[in-house]
């Protein structure tokens, strides 16, 4: 073959070259793969409202979920808290599937163990994996809590992990001071987020169980709560954290792994760094309020908050854009009675002006987006604000009140009357609407690009790029390392998305003596 050490290459030029063409050629003959022509038409029908029809008649499968597993959340939320350790109670392949997924997003090494459950376990029970993997863990990585989650497997078992954790502390195999917090987390169900919302409740119920004879009083440390829920852009902790700051608000940010998911390469590994102290949650229930930043999948940490810690959970939205961000600092302010600095005036003021800049070119471009429910919220809310059209929204994990308020949102926008809101709809079912609605662009993770490429398959005029905006983001480096809330995070997503209008533009103009009329060096 041609690949050398001299002599490097990547595999979309390594494989173009003859040797691997004739692989290829011979796979599919020992395959009886169809021919190109038979390929290309069924092709053309998948793209076609027929076929969307029929696609959206399914019932009983699902074809690339826009969402991922309870889980897979639990374990971004566990590593939001100061030296803890994220365990899940499962198979080794669960947690390899955790840990290369978000590695693959934040490019970091991510610290999660399972006790390795097999056939065994799953006959006897998994209690015996889940001593001697908490004896193991603590005893290897030294963490002062243990974050356990569940799997498919332990839940179709019913092992009862609150028993499992009580025996184990009882019985010696992990020492009586590490915090175990644990939630039951069954993969078959909800989603990541729901996961996240779990594994929050589980810390609550660790650190501020008043049985434990704990007493609370509201407003008493004079600081406000913020719970941001699943959320894997680094940069919107640390634009929160700044905007509170410049409030001179007291406050604590309950699960923060902007630290521990994005260290420095110094020659030092940092297995747990920053996060939310054992203190910090301990004392939440003396805030002035929680504010939820992602209400929508925040269910029972709301109930939490509002039962157990006797706050009201004041409404907010999640801060995307011009009007939810001011919608949350005065909410900030009403509650502590700081006022919104000059700062922060005047941060808004330079949004307003790249707004009113950048107009001419967003106004009336249509999107389909997708994502979590809050994430879309906010995304639709901003893309309204800027006078663009989200004419396709689909949500995977969302429920009916979610959707009737989406419809809400849209009728009371003049750029929403011609918006669709799916739920309950996986990638096929958009893969078919970016064909029978074709807008402008489409916004969501790296899994739109596959989209991306069947469109322009059809034909150049057919094609909706993709802005990758979302999670998990696998094909494009440091976006995760960006901002989306706040008005910094609303500068950023402008940017990117009149700049792929512009992008876009000079593509369709490229061609010498042909289309470009107004080929022009400004914009």
């Amino acid at each position: 073959m041609s690949q050398s050490v001299e002599k490097t290459k990547a595999c979309y030029p390594l494989f173009e070259e003859a040797e691997y063409q004739a692989l290829f050629s011979s796979k599919r003959d020992l395959e009886e793969a169809h021919g190109e022509a038979r390929v290309k038409e069924v092709f053309a029908w998948t793209t076609t409202p027929e076929y969307q029809e029929l696609n959206f008649k399914r019932e009983a499968l699902t074809i690339d979920p826009a969402k991922a597993c309870q889980p897979l959340g639990a374990v971004l939320c566990s590593l939001g808290f100061a030296k803890t350790l994220p365990y899940v109670h499962g198979s080794q392949g669960c947690v390899a599937y955790f840990r290369t997924y978000f590695n693959r997003h934040f490019k970091e090494p991510v610290a999660c163990v399972s006790d390795s459950m097999t056939e065994d376990a799953a006959v006897f029970g998994g209690n015996k994996n889940m001593n001697d993997g908490l004896q193991n863990a603590s005893a290897l990585y030294k963490p002062e809590v243990i974050a356990v989650s569940t799997t498919c497997m332990a839940e179709v078992i019913g092992d009862d992990i609150s028993a499992f954790v009580a025996n184990a502390k009882k019985d010696g195999f992990v020492d009586s001071k590490i915090a175990v917090p644990f939630a039951h987390t069954p993969s078959f169900i909800g989603s990541h987020i729901t996961g996240w919302d779990n594994m929050f409740e589980g810390f609550a119920r660790e650190f501020t169980d008043k049985s434990a004879g704990r007493d609370y009083q509201p407003g008493r440390n004079g600081k406000i709560n913020l719970v941001t829920g699943f959320e894997t852009y680094l940069g919107n902790y640390r634009v929160i954290k700044r905007m509170m700051e410049q409030m001179g608000v007291g406050y604590s940010l309950l699960s923060d792994p902007s630290e521990v998911l994005d260290t420095p390469a110094d020659g030092e590994y940092r297995m747990y760094a920053g996060g939310t102290t054992q203190e910090e949650m301990r004392d939440a229930p003396n805030a002035i309020d929680t504010l939820l930043l992602q209400p929508w999948h925040l269910l029972k940490t709301k109930k939490v908050v509002q039962e157990e810690w006797q706050q009201p959970a004041t409404p907010v939205s999640i801060p995307m854009g011009l009007n939810a961000t001011d919608r949350f600092l005065m909410t900030v302010s009403e509650l502590t009675g700081k006022p919104i600095p000059a700062a922060l005036t005047l941060e808004r003021g330079r949004l307003v002006d790249m707004m009113l800049d950048s107009h001419t070119w967003l106004h009336g471009k249509s999107y389909g987006l997708y994502g979590d429910p809050d994430f879309v919220m906010g995304m639709t809310q901003m893309l309204l604000e800027l006078g663009c059209e989200p004419t396709v929204i689909l949500c995977h994990n969302a429920n009916k009140r979610w959707q009737k308020a989406m419809k809400k949102i849209l009728a009371d926008s003049p750029y929403g009357h011609e918006s669709e809101v799916y739920i309950n709809c996986d990638l096929w079912h958009f893969r078919s609407l970016m064909f029978t609605r074709k807008p402008d662009f489409m916004i969501g993770n790296s899994y739109g690009k596959f989209i991306q490429r069947d469109t322009l398959a059809k034909g150049e005029q057919f094609e909706v790029p993709l802005i990758r905006i979302g999670f998990p983001i696998f094909d494009r480096h440091h976006l995760h390392r960006l901002s989306t809330w706040g008005y910094e995070g609303a500068m950023t997503v402008l940017t990117t998305l009149v700049n792929a209008s512009l992008e876009k533009l000079d593509r369709d103009t490229m061609k010498l003596g042909k289309t470009d009329y107004s080929y022009d060096l400004i914009r």
